[in-house]
């Protein structure tokens, strides 16, 4: 998950950098150099830096004489079950690449924990824009609307890939999504909270007992934001989608809805635009980017969208749970991990609200 700033370049370096044969946290760039000319690369020069953002996964920069490239790794310490799958973000990503969602090139892939300290992967560095508020404030409408526009655009490529032909039959279980998604997030929660959340415990009892009938399968991002998406410098293009560590197999309505939880958060809780007018932006109201979606995917209507929200509510304050876990452990990847333990409540609040309304 990354947050830089600079519009210019999608990923941004962070001041610190690589000191003589140690690089920023702890990384020997003497073996990481050997590696990376093991594979095939121009490792001369080689100097490393953080990114900025990388909630899950530490990211950085590789400034190298031959160019750039973006090294990702699992973070330091005891990992939850399941959790931080560089593998698996390193497979979707190569076997995306020349299909209709655009993802970063994939360079090379380091399961050997003793190079770096974790395994890791390499990947193209992609120039570009990168937006963290959703509200879009340097844009003009017009722009804002295209921009929506072209994430629904490449929301419904995905959701239309076949993931058969992109070798991803065995990237996840078809069928029995959500409830094999709530077990999962409901250990994860239950293994890193630290205080009783009355609307999680409800969640938790709710959700498995609530789940719509009728299943679909297709390959799902599981953390698709306008955040970890790097559009063209100029145009309302979007030329990587990034952080895959989610993805799997899994009910294209999943990642639907965890996109639209923007229209449910409001922006001082965490990136949502709840109470923002969005006409005067330029925005479209969840109703239309749900409707626009459907359109394009031949989808006649969606019963119980508020089940949907309340699932991924609750899937995201168990993921920041996580976080803040991890931040009270010392092996969070981000500076701000452990504000994220203030957002579980009131996220599982909205989330609780929204199978209130479905359950009505």
């Amino acid at each position: 998950m990354l947050s830089p700033q600079d519009t210019s370049v999608a990923m941004q370096a962070l001041p610190h950098a690589s000191e003589g044969n140690i690089g920023p946290c702890g990384i020997d760039l003497v073996r990481l150099a050997g590696w990376i000319r093991s594979t095939g690369l121009d490792a001369s020069g080689l100097q490393v830096r953080v990114l900025a953002g990388g909630q899950s996964n530490p990211t950085f920069l590789l400034d190298m004489t031959g160019g750039m490239l973006v090294l990702r790794k699992q973070p330091p310490g005891e990992l939850l079950p399941s959790a931080h799958a560089i593998d698996r973000e390193y497979r979707v990503m190569n076997a995306l690449a020349g299909s209709g969602v655009p993802v970063p090139r994939m360079q090379a892939y380091c399961e050997d924990a003793t190079v770096i300290g974790t395994p890791f992967f390499l990947m193209e560095f992609v120039r570009g824009r990168n937006f963290v508020d959703p509200t879009l404030p340097d844009l003009g409408a017009a722009e804002r609307q295209t921009i929506y526009a072209e994430m629904n655009r490449v929301l419904v490529a995905l959701h239309d890939l076949d993931y058969h032909a992109a070798g991803l039959d065995t990237f996840g279980r078809p069928g029995n999504y959500f409830a094999r998604q709530i077990a999962r997030w409901s250990r994860q929660y239950r293994s890193a909270k630290t205080e009783r959340i009355e609307a999680m415990e409800a969640l938790m009892a709710w959700l498995p007992s609530h789940i719509p009938e009728g299943d679909e399968t297709c390959l799902v991002h599981g953390d698709l934001r306008m955040d970890n998406m790097i559009f063209h410098p100029t145009e309302p293009k979007i030329l990587a989608v990034l952080d895959w560590e989610l993805s799997t197999l899994g009910h294209p309505l999943a990642d639907l809805s965890y996109y639209c939880m923007s229209w449910r958060v409001p922006p001082d809780l965490w990136r949502g635009v709840a109470g923002v007018d969005l006409t005067a932006l330029g925005i479209p109201q969840e109703h239309a980017f749900v409707e626009d979606y459907c359109r394009a995917r031949g989808i006649e209507r969606i019963r119980h969208w508020d089940f949907y929200l309340a699932y991924n509510l609750f899937r995201m304050a168990a993921i920041l749970q996580g976080i803040a876990a991890r931040a009270a452990g010392g092996n969070a990847a981000a500076e701000d991990a452990s504000d994220m333990g203030a957002k579980v409540r009131p996220l599982a609040d909205l989330g609780w609200r929204c199978a209130r309304r479905d359950g009505a």
